[in-house]
Formats: structure tokens, C-alpha cells, sequence
């Protein structure tokens, strides 16, 4: 057998992955499985967006290559989606680019602007993507430690000049995925005028900005005056409108970070199809406000059930104000990846083990809120039978 590139092996295997596969084997041997582990929206995309595809669908015109970067009424209607939601204005035909879902511009913005050698500063715990493609590409992942003393918000200050010098990259992404934290204007403000210093391409992933509580509203990192000229910004329809399986979502910001961005998305993938597009559409301009505020009711209402389950077993975590997690300390005794085998095992519960997220992600674990409310009881009420 060939042997694999030598890349591959710097590559731990995908958190996710791995929990599809404990699962798979647990219900394999008769375990009725609640799964807590993977964030996806168990709740349907909305009616008019779905009506929409079907429309589109039947359009031959969309039946060849879509445009590899985005359809031009697309990047319209991020643009005007931007200027309503945040005040800020992009242009759509330089500043704005479609997405396979915002994983893959993510995955390729690190294509575009890290070569051997060159340091990522990537926030840990953090979504694996980052760091796994900072190595793919040869590059050196370098650990923000997310900490709850404060607030799950990096310590720009404490990176040391020599790793300040070599970055390209600084990622970000509030609200936060795993820890649920939420960063304001201030923060943002600060991170441009960092990337400012040391010439870094502020990249902030926005794929929770919509999904907020008890009065908290997620700001934009393009809000911060001259942001454009060192930052770039992903979204995603996949969380905000239970688009998860659409794959469809966009990057905005720095014009020439865009064009870096097209140039390995032209070579690399054909775009995504443009039915899908004129759908996302309907999702980004016509979506009353009432269903992310119903979406984010639900998830409230979730989120406060675990608190109070876990309180009972005497785990304590503050109530999130963004995303659809809870990020909790496993009790004492157990590591991360102990505390969720032993969900599994006594309780049929999967949760996903901080290390999944990074070094600085043991102690504590995630349970995601997107589980059918009926399952999402039952899981809490086995947890409430077990003592640590």
C-alpha cells in the first residue's frame, strides 16, 4: 500500500468523527444512544426557504457550473443582510464570497496565507478546523488559552513578540464554540488594533451570531472602524435557519484576504449550487424575526434545563448568553475523555471531552442543545441517577 503524505500524520483523527464511531458501536451492542455530543439543529429549515429551492431547482439555467465565487445576487444579499444586521458596509463583487459552508472558506483561508513555518495564533479549546489546517498547510499552530477567569477571551497581550512576529493568522470566534462565551465591541477592538501592530489577518469566525440570550446581542469585528483593512469575517446560514446539511454560507471583510481566498477556491471547487444560493437567499432577507427569536426561546429553554440538571449533581456552570452549548468542568477525579466514556457506558449519554478542542479544553466537557427536547429530558433524568 502506498504510504500516506507525511501531513497526514500530524492530523489528530476529527473530533466528531469519533464520536459518530462510539456511537455507532454503543448502538451496536443494544444501547438506546441520546447523543450530546454534535451541534447540528434538529428543527427544519424554514418553509419558505425550502420552497424556494424547489423553485430554483427546476431551473435549467442553474444545471451547469455555478460562478466559483458565489452568485452575484448572493453576495448581494450577504451584503445587505451585513449592512441591516451590523451597520457595516461590504462591497458584494470584492468583498464578499460564497462559501461551501463557512468550514470550507475557513479550511481554505488557511491555504491562502500559511506557508511552512509560518505561526496561526488559534484559540484552545477552539473548533478543531483551525488547527488541524494550520498543520495540513505546514504551518505552526500556536495556543491562545481560553480560560474561565477570563472569560473565554484570549490574552492578546501574553503572545510573546517572537510568535507575534511570525503569525499570519489570529482566529477568533464569538459566540464561542465549545465554551458558549461572548465577546463585545471592546474585545473586537482590541484584537484589530493587535493584528494592526503586528500585520495579522484577523479572521473571525461569526458561525453563532444570531444564536443569543437574555438580552445579548453579538457585535461584528467589522464594526470596529478600519476592521476591513486587517479582518475578514465567516458566516454561516447553518445555525442561524437549521441549514446545517446546505452547506451554504459567506466570507466578508478584507479585500485582498477575499481574493486569497478565491483564488484557492477556483482551484480547488466548482462553487456551490446556485438553486442552493437563490435559497439562501429567501433565508438571509426574508426570514421574519420571529423564527431566530422562537430558535433562540427553544434553545434558552434547553440550555436552562441543563444548567439546572447539572447543578443537581452538583456541577456548576453559569448560564451561556450565545451558541447552543453548555461548556462544563467534569467532577473531580475524571479527565475529559473519562467523564464522557463513563456518560456513555452507565448512561447511554454522549457528550464530546474538552480535548477534543485542544490541550486547554481538559476539565470540562460539551453538551450541545440541538437534541429533540423529549430526548434531551431523558438524557438529563439518566444523568440525575448517577453519583461522581
Amino acid at each position: 500500500m502506498v504510504a500516506k503524505a507525511k501531513r497526514i500524520e500530524a492530523v489528530p483523527p476529527y473530533l466528531f468523527a469519533e464520536i459518530d464511531r462510539k456511537r455507532e458501536e454503543a448502538v451496536a451492542r443494544g444501547v438506546d444512544v441520546i447523543d450530546l455530543g454534535i451541534g447540528d439543529p434538529d428543527r427544519p429549515t424554514p418553509d419558505h426557504v425550502v420552497e424556494r429551492l424547489c423553485r430554483e431547482a427546476r431551473n435549467p439555467a442553474w444545471h451547469r457550473y455555478p460562478s466559483y465565487v458565489g452568485a452575484l445576487d448572493f453576495r448581494k444579499a450577504a451584503a445587505e443582510w451585513l449592512q441591516r444586521r451590523f451597520g457595516v458596509e461590504v462591497d458584494p463583487r470584492g468583498e464578499v464570497i460564497t462559501l461551501i459552508g463557512s468550514k470550507e472558506g475557513l479550511a481554505h483561508l488557511i491555504w491562502a496565507y500559511v506557508d511552512d513555518g509560518d505561526v496561526a495564533l488559534v484559540p484552545d479549546p477552539g473548533y478543531p478546523v483551525y488547527r488541524t489546517h494550520v498543520l495540513l498547510a505546514g504551518g505552526e499552530p500556536y495556543p491562545l488559552p481560553l480560560k474561565a477567569e477570563r472569560g473565554f477571551l484570549p490574552d492578546l497581550e501574553a503572545v510573546p513578540a517572537e510568535v507575534a512576529r511570525r503569525a499570519k493568522i489570529l482566529f477568533l470566534n464569538y459566540p464561542n464554540n465549545p465554551t458558549a462565551a461572548v465577546a463585545d465591541l471592546a474585545f473586537f477592538e482590541e484584537a484589530v488594533a493587535f493584528c494592526r501592530r503586528h500585520d495579522v489577518l484577523l479572521c473571525h469566525d461569526a458561525a453563532y451570531s444570531e444564536i443569543t440570550y437574555d438580552g445579548y446581542v453579538a457585535p461584528s469585528v467589522l464594526q470596529v472602524p478600519g476592521a476591513k483593512e486587517v479582518a475578514v469575517e465567516f458566516h454561516s446560514l447553518s445555525k442561524t435557519y437549521n441549514m446545517t446539511g446546505w452547506r451554504i454560507g459567506f466570507a466578508a471583510g478584507n479585500r485582498e484576504a477575499i481574493t486569497g481566498l478565491g483564488i484557492i477556491k477556483t482551484n480547488t471547487d466548482s462553487g456551490q449550487f446556485t438553486a442552493i444560493q437563490y435559497a439562501g437567499i429567501s433565508a438571509l432577507l426574508e426570514t421574519p424575526a420571529e423564527f431566530i427569536k422562537r430558535m433562540c426561546d427553544l434553545y434558552a429553554r434547553r440550555r436552562d434545563l441543563v444548567v439546572d440538571a447539572l447543578a443537581r449533581l452538583g456541577i456548576s456552570v453559569e448560564k451561556p448568553r450565545g451558541a447552543f452549548y453548555v461548556w462544563a468542568p467534569v467532577p473531580a477525579g475524571y479527565t475529559s475523555a473519562g467523564f464522557a466514556a463513563e456518560l456513555l457506558e452507565r448512561a447511554g449519554v454522549i457528550v464530546a471531552p474538552g480535548t477534543g478542542y485542544g490541550e486547554h479544553g481538559e476539565g470540562f466537557f460539551r453538551i450541545s442543545l440541538t437534541t429533540p427536547d423529549d430526548r434531551l429530558e431523558e438524557a438529563m433524568n439518566r444523568l440525575a441517577g448517577l453519583r461522581f
